[in-house]
């Protein structure tokens, strides 16, 4: 969940592009005006005519909450079922116009992966001219995408010197695969070696340091990533790392006997009892509602199967803390009520890793890259890009 921010900081020599007609997200300010439907777009005209004859959506309409700020027609079409990558891509294709409010085209581009998967992938660089210094592949959260609340951090990093690479999970974002489900962890921990296996090999990518960051459920892909290939990358960057669920959105040691077995049946039902996790990850009210124009985003309940995989990830992570040896920065919300503060101290301390960096930010919340106060979101990003700047200047 891997989300944005507010950005005062726009750097004018940060290049773009556009390879796919889809535009990614920066935040509207505050006083968000009332947008109308984008008239001239065949794919919203297309799925409006569609919403309103499916009473389903109709019904789905009532679950999810109102976006602010935008027409009845839209919030339809974003309330409608997103279980297949298909209908989030229209939907997404629906939001061009107000998006482009929120947004700045740049690289993206669809790989096919050895699975059959079509995994969207997306890229920031520096100005013309610029010579890159390093690589930093990024790991979004659960239920997250790469095409929104990123795009600001993502920017701010390549304006200091650095390519910056990220992709959507599969089952998550713009990529294949059903909507929230994660049949196999391991699943996701193979895409991304696979997908940044192949960035590292482009002419101008090829010697440079590489760091790999994961934020929350990504955290918990970087960390597995580096423990199947220890020495591929030359860091690891792990904000508000998913090492251990919080007590208090893990369900109750009888409860989960009985969603174990459940999975067993009925592994993609949305079942996985669940808390109101804006509450908790977002610590600034005003970014928290800007969460709802995240309109690929996944906020239904988590599906049985997903549920427990991320458990059994976190178990697997805890138990192998030892073998982390990369040079690691680990950059936590003190007051974290979704992922544990304190596993990122026991990590710090078990980890073998010689040059390792902990730091604890008095009462963050879990999205202290997008969810706190501005001066705060800067400072996290700056302590990012300070400490990659350090270690690329030693290779």
């Amino acid at each position: 969940m891997d989300l944005s921010i507010k950005l005062r900081f726009r750097p004018p020599s940060t290049t773009t592009s556009l390879y796919w007609n889809s535009p990614i997200t920066l935040p509207l300010k505050p006083r968000s005006p009332v947008l109308g439907p984008p008239r001239q777009n065949p794919a919203f005209l297309e799925i409006a005519r569609t919403t309103r004859r499916q009473t389903v959506t109709a019904k789905l309409a009532m679950k999810k909450k109102r976006i602010e700020g935008v027409s009845e027609e839209l919030n339809l079409i974003a309330s409608q079922n997103l279980d297949q990558a298909p209908a989030r891509r229209r939907v997404r294709s629906a939001f061009v116009d107000v998006i482009q409010q929120l947004d700045h085209p740049l690289f993206k581009w669809y790989d096919v992966n050895s699975r059959g998967l079509a995994i969207f992938c997306k890229s920031w660089k520096p100005g013309p001219g610029v010579q890159i210094k390093g690589v930093v592949c990024f790991c979004h959260g659960y239920g997250d995408t790469c095409t929104f609340f990123f795009e600001g951090i993502a920017r701010r990093i390549a304006a200091s010197g650095y390519g910056v690479f990220a992709l959507d999970h599969p089952g998550f974002g713009l990529s294949d695969g059903l909507h929230g489900y994660i049949q196999d962890f391991d699943q996701l921990v193979d895409n991304v070696i696979e997908q940044y296996a192949k960035l590292k090999e482009r002419p101008e990518l090829r010697g440079l340091p590489r760091f790999l960051m994961g934020q929350s459920m990504g955290g918990a892909v970087t960390l597995k990533v580096h423990l199947k290939e220890p020495q591929e990358w030359d860091g690891i960057i792990l904000v508000a790392p998913m090492c251990r669920i919080s007590e208090d959105v893990k369900p109750q040691p009888e409860v989960l006997k009985g969603l174990l077995l459940m999975s067993r049946v009925t592994p993609k039902a949305k079942l996985f009892p669940q808390k109101d996790l804006a509450e908790l990850a977002f610590r600034d009210p005003i970014k928290r509602k800007m969460g709802a124009y995240n309109v690929i985003c996944y906020n239904d309940r988590t599906r049985l199967k997903t549920g427990m995989e991320l458990l059994k990830a976190t178990e697997e992570i805890e138990s192998q803390l030892e073998k982390v040896c990369s040079p690691l920065l680990i950059l936590h919300g003190a007051a974290d009520r979704i992922t544990d503060p304190s596993v990122s101290q026991f990590l710090c301390e078990k980890a073998s890793s010689k040059d390792k960096t902990l730091k604890l930010y008095e009462g963050g919340y879990h999205c202290i890259l997008e969810g706190e106060p501005d001066e705060r979101i800067f400072a996290v990003i700056d302590d990012i890009i300070k400490w990659i700047d350090i270690r690329c200047s030693t290779k």
